[in-house]
């Protein structure tokens, strides 16, 4: 008879990362006082293990390790484990992440650190490192056995526990005083330089310089290739400046993205990143945030470029999202795991005999449109090479005309054949779903969806914002406070600076997607919160966590890498708001906000920093508010809005102002009291920095008068 699992504290927990390991043999905790206190009272070290549902490494180490019960035996007994999911504590994980950087120059999950029982992680000091040759801090996935030049996980964790038991004393000494150097330098201290227009020009030339002309994306040497939405749109807004190589870089990254392998052309939606420069073979699992930035800056390429193909993209890709990644009650869940069935990617990919059963005369046309052969482009399974399907640089209309078939009626066959594969697909067995609710990668969500509903006329995507929205709002804050993570009913983890960023952000864009001046309402309530909690006086910026977090420093974000850095989001946020409703005390802390890390941002340019030039791209101007004057209901009232609103133009706000006091729009935006509607009706007044024009009441009007570029009056 089978011995019944063990179970560990991680079983009371909810997220579904902590609940992977909730049946290894390891005697896991939670991060909690309850875990140090244990370390204190025992003398013990503690091993911190951070990761997250779908990382496919994470999985790799716990079969290896945190399964063996010989391992966790030896853990068990010289160590107090603690388990953090890195979605659900991002602050814990960015202070952990940058001491294993500074020790190490390179970071990872599954992050592997070595703690004292205060939670400072082990020096990084040569005179305990030289009879072991590598960083004592700790490291990333550490194999069992040894491989890849790694040491072996076991001997990692013994050789750690002679050094405390032989110098524990001198061991805490330098681990207090280099953590005290970590603290220093995560809070980011630096001389503000000033900031102009050729800091955004620099910004643009900092990512020619790693810019792949051929197969697009950013990468220099590096085999891997990002999405990095929010640097193509940097680059898109550059493009409307007068910088045409800028846009150039930002289609071509997004003509790869959308073609080949990161996108999953059955299912919708893309996976994380590419293994290789071409973009073929991807890392296979999706993240919430990444649907939201793309989705964003595909809607941003349509309206900037006219073409059809982005909106259409897209519109695929909020139709994944709205059919696979929500909860019932409307919240986005955060992700799809890249593995199943043991391997990653097998959920994803098929041989060339799994596609001629499938699809029988449609397999030649399919597989010359999506690069579909016998000799695969993915490893081998059972004697197969497999493929992970892509579009082909040769145009459908050409393949049409090789099959003997009209464009109309090639894309027809392809359509049915996608379903038949599709339809195949979802009979095997699912990657894990994350399902937990994020309300920072919500509020990036909302945004898009937003965006899209504004940019493309698709009610149905605000609606689901507006739906998101309120579900946060409703389940996610007590008292005026938010909270970071929701599953099963439970919130849990105070928000941190990114939530109430990125949602303030999502409610802006909800706000010019809807008219309704109660998203204005709350994303003033939430940066409020924010300024209150985490604004630093003396050093200005935000700090990601408020002073009572309990950690053992309070990291300031700047780098914007695959999720914008709150420092950026939040100096977004606050030009945003304070430029909408006129309130100069709000755009000044955003203006501070960016002075704070100006230097980050002339050093770092584009490549690190392009949230935070996109922030600086409004402060510097000019701005238009485009004003229409008229009631909602009236579709005279709705062409013109149709005509600022189909319009790539980053630096125009758009302010639906209905007939009479309009008071819970006044309350928000004060200066539109007096533009109302006309005696005959609707009309539309264009502004450039608060100085308006005379107003028009036709779309063909009001069309010309923004065809011009914007003047600083």
């Amino acid at each position: 008879m089978e011995s019944a699992r063990p179970t560990n504290r991680l079983a009371q927990e909810q997220s579904p990362y902590l609940r992977q390991h909730a049946h290894n043999p390891v005697d896991w905790f939670p991060w909690g006082e309850e875990a140090f206190a244990k370390a204190r009272r025992e003398g013990k070290l503690v091993f911190l293990s951070i990761g997250y549902a779908t990382c496919h490494w994470c999985h790799v180490m716990e079969r290896e390790s945190f399964e063996d019960s010989s391992i966790a035996a030896y853990m068990n007994e010289h160590y107090v484990a603690i388990k953090v999911d890195r979605e659900e504590r991002p602050d814990i994980d960015e202070i952990y992440m940058a001491a294993i950087q500074q020790a190490t120059g390179s970071g990872g999950w599954p992050l592997s650190v070595w703690l004292t029982p205060k939670g400072e992680p082990l020096p990084d000091l040569p005179q305990f490192e030289e009879s072991w040759g590598s960083s004592l801090t700790g490291g990333t996935y550490l194999p069992t056995p040894a491989r890849f030049g790694r040491r072996a996980f076991m001997d990692e964790l013994r050789v750690r526990v002679d050094l405390w038991t032989k110098h524990r004393g001198a061991l805490s000494e330098d681990a207090a005083s280099w953590t005290e150097g970590l603290r220093q330098a995560l809070a980011r201290p630096s001389e503000p330089v000033e900031l102009g227009r050729a800091a955004l020009s620099a910004g643009v030339a900092s990512l020619a310089e790693v810019f792949d002309s051929e197969r697009g994306g950013f990468g220099g040497r590096s085999q891997t290739r990002f999405p990095m939405p929010h640097t193509l749109g940097f680059l898109l807004r550059q493009g409307t400046e007068g910088a045409p190589r800028a846009r150039a870089m930002a289609l071509t990254t997004l003509d790869a993205i959308c073609r080949r392998g990161l996108r999953d052309h059955l299912g919708g939606g893309f996976h994380r990143y590419s293994t290789d420069p071409e973009w073929a073979i991807p890392h296979f699992e999706k993240m919430l945030y990444d649907q939201a930035g793309l989705v964003r800056v595909l809607v941003e390429a349509h309206l900037a470029s006219g073409r059809s193909e982005y909106a259409a993209v897209a519109r695929e890709t909020l139709d994944f999202v709205l059919s696979e990644m929500r909860t019932p009650g409307g919240a986005f869940t955060s992700a799809w795991d890249a593995d199943s069935e043991g391997e990653e990617g097998r959920y994803y990919v098929w041989s060339a005999a799994e596609l001629r059963a499938a699809l029988g005369a449609d397999y030649a046309l399919f597989a010359a449109r999506y690069s579909a052969s016998a000799a695969g482009n993915f490893h081998e399974l059972e004697g197969e090479r497999l493929n992970h399907i892509q579009l082909s640089a040769t145009p459908l209309a050409e393949l049409a005309r090789a099959q003997g078939l009209e464009p109309a009626a090639a894309e027809a066959r392809l359509a049915s054949a996608r379903g038949k594969l599709l339809a195949l697909r979802r009979e095997r067995t699912p990657p894990l779903h994350d399902d937990k609710v994020l309300t920072d990668w919500n509020g990036l969500m909302i945004g898009a969806a937003a965006c899209a509903g504004r940019g493309l006329g698709e009610p149905r995507y605000t609606a689901a914002a507006v739906q998101a929205a309120e579900f946060l709002l409703r389940e996610l804050r007590r008292e005026g406070q938010l909270y970071h993570r929701w599953r099963a009913g439970e919130a849990k983890v105070p928000a941190l600076l990114e939530d109430y960023a990125f949602l303030a952000g999502g409610l802006l864009d909800l706000y010019e997607a809807t008219t309704e001046a109660r998203w204005l309402r709350e994303a003033r309530l939430l940066l409020k919160v924010a300024l209150e909690r985490f604004w630093d006086p003396e050093g200005r910026g935000f700090f990601q966590v408020e002073a009572e977090s309990g950690l053992i420093a309070r990291p300031k974000p700047t780098y914007d890498g695959a999720i914008p850095s709150g420092n950026a989001a939040a100096a977004l946020a606050l030009l945003r708001l304070g430029w909408l409703s006129g309130d100069a005390a709000l755009w000044e802390r955003g203006a501070e906000t960016l002075g704070f890390y100006s230097s980050f941002l002339a050093r770092h340019g584009g490549q690190a920093g392009s949230l935070g030039l996109t922030a600086l791209d409004l402060s510097q101007g000019p701005r238009r508010e485009v004003v229409i004057a008229g009631d909602p209901a009236d579709p005279r009232t709705r062409a013109l809005l149709d005509v600022a609103r189909r319009r790539f133009s980053p630096r125009t706000l758009t302010i639906l102002r209905p007939p009479g006091p309009a008071a819970a729009l006044v309350a928000e935006i004060p200066w539109v009291a007096p533009l109302a509607p006309g005696p005959a009706g609707p009309r539309a007044y264009v502004c450039t920095d608060f100085a308006c024009q005379a107003p028009v009441s036709t779309p063909q009007a009001l069309s010309a008068l923004l065809a011009e570029p914007a003047r600083k009056q």
